[in-house]
């Protein structure tokens, strides 16, 4: 029988020191993972902090791009009163007044009046009514007071009967007979021929006081704008503004002084037998080939009339 060979005490101790070395470094290394899983300087956790803080970033940023569209959404002017179409175009002001002039060659201030003292009265009366409902009234108020010293002797009560028919009646008989008082206390019984004075006056405001200047002296400090001046000059491209205020002044910027009294009524009789609020004609406008918002429906804010062939 062959005997076995059994190791040296020295390659004993070499192989022991071996297993041992090794032991110590698979714990070293155990004892090291942890630490390198939440390794502050460990090159790999670096990497993943770095990708992890730079997804933050970017899911930081994502909301405020989307602010900033909602942001930007909500600076664009909202459909129906004002149009960044329209604001682009611009029928020419004085040679589509002109033109005006051929299609409506009557246009006038159709509130009947025989003074200046009448019209004052009758514009006063129109507010939120009809021109054709003033002018069924003021034939017999005008035969009962037919001057500022007979109305001014009436008492309101005595004159709400004679235009009970018309909006606002008390408060309207109520700034006549004030009004009256004041021409005759003030101004010997005569409508006074300057704006401030005439604002000055009850129920008069700086409309009515342009509708008098314009008429009667053609002296007018303004464009008298209405519910109809606007509308078609909105449409014309002429403004962009809903308050009326505004309108007059981008009006009277464009237009020469002595046209803003034609230019209210011209724009007035536009609108009231072309340029309707409702289904506008554009098809029979004659100045449909300069209006920016002509067989638009966005623009008019309606849809225009359809024309029936034959």
């Amino acid at each position: 029988m062959q005997a076995v060979a059994r190791p040296s005490a020295k390659a004993a101790a070499k192989s022991s020191s071996k297993k041992t070395s090794t032991t110590h470094t698979k714990k070293a290394s155990a004892e090291a993972k942890p630490r390198r899983i939440v390794g502050v300087g460990s090159a790999s956790t670096g990497e993943q902090n770095a990708k992890q803080n730079a997804n933050k970033h970017k899911n930081a940023k994502a909301p405020t791009a989307g602010g900033a569209k909602k942001k930007a959404g909500a600076s664009k002017p909202s459909s129906g009163k004002t149009s960044s179409k329209a604001s682009k175009k611009m029928a020419p002001p004085v040679p589509t007044l002109e033109r005006l002039k051929q299609i409506h060659p009557d246009a006038h201030c159709e509130l009947d009046h025989q003074n200046a003292f009448q019209l004052l009265v009758a514009t006063v009366l129109s507010a939120q009514t009809t021109d054709v409902n003033v002018n069924k009234a003021t034939p017999k108020l005008f035969a009962t007071y037919p001057d500022a010293k007979a109305l001014a002797k009436a008492e309101p009560v005595d004159v709400e009967p004679l235009v009970s028919t018309l909006g606002f009646f008390r408060q309207k008989a109520k700034s006549i007979v004030g009004l009256s008082r004041i021409l005759v206390e003030r101004h010997g019984g005569e409508v006074p021929r300057s704006l401030d004075d005439l604002v000055k006056l009850p129920g008069v405001g700086r409309k009515t006081a342009n509708v008098v200047l314009g008429v009667i002296w053609n002296t007018p400090e303004g464009v008298v704008v209405d519910t109809h001046v606007q509308r078609t000059s909105q449409r014309l491209g002429w403004t962009q503004n809903t308050d009326p205020v505004k309108i007059e002044q981008d009006l009277c910027k464009l237009l020469p002084r002595n046209e803003w009294d034609m230019t209210s009524h011209l724009l007035i009789f536009h609108g009231r037998r072309i340029c309707f609020a409702r289904k506008p004609n554009c098809e029979g406008c004659g100045i449909n080939d300069v209006c920016p918002s002509a067989f638009d429906a966005e623009l008019v804010g309606r849809k225009p009339a359809r024309v029936r062939s034959a």
